[in-house]
């Protein structure tokens, strides 16, 4: 199918959903890793998310250039307006938890400590939480099921790493706030 017919980035709110994707591997790729602190990232963990990270943008291009199907006023759609905010908020947290995690270590440190403010006033994993709002934004917006796919693997892979940095901070730290949750604010 791809061979024969040309990529389509119309409407609108195609080009603009390819945007948020590409917005967002952006920071990841060329912004976050040179403001991370810390102990070295395994190899074999880098390998295996780079090699999801390829098939899962191939997936999500495809399907936004050559499969999906949007009406001229997509922009207005409540499923895209609603998903952009989502995504839009989710990227605020992950970013703004990101800085906060970043300025609990100093240059050459690794050591753990609490991370305080903004969600983390509420949750272990305020980082995971903005990035499962940010993919979820996504698959609202794009009213796909490859997107709902990854938003639910996301999910399923960064939701039991907050359950787990969770139970290492009660465990680790005696002064940790037990009033927080792991993931969802109030919830869980």
């Amino acid at each position: 199918v791809a061979l024969r017919s040309p990529p389509r980035l119309e409407p609108l709110g195609c080009r603009l959903l390819c945007c948020l994707f590409c917005w967002h591997y952006f920071y990841r790729t060329f912004i976050y890793p040179f403001f991370t602190r810390g102990r070295p990232f395994p190899l074999q963990l880098l390998f295996f998310g780079m090699l999801f990270c390829i098939y899962n943008g191939f997936l999500q291009g495809y399907y936004l250039i050559y499969c999906a199907e949007y009406p001229n006023d997509w922009c207005t759609d409540i499923r895209f307006t609603s998903g952009l905010l989502l995504f839009l908020l989710g990227m605020g947290i992950n970013i703004h938890s990101d800085l906060l995690l970043r300025q609990l270590r100093k240059p050459g440190e690794v050591t753990y400590k609490i991370p305080q403010g903004g969600l983390f006033t509420y949750v272990s994993g305020a980082n995971y939480f903005g990035e499962i709002v940010e993919w979820f934004g996504f698959a609202i917006a794009t009213w796909s099921l490859p997107a709902f796919a990854f938003a639910f693997f996301t999910l399923c892979c960064i939701g039991p790493r907050a359950y787990h940095h969770h139970r290492y901070y009660l465990k680790t730290f005696t002064d940790y706030p037990k009033s927080r949750k792991a993931l969802i604010p109030f919830v869980f």
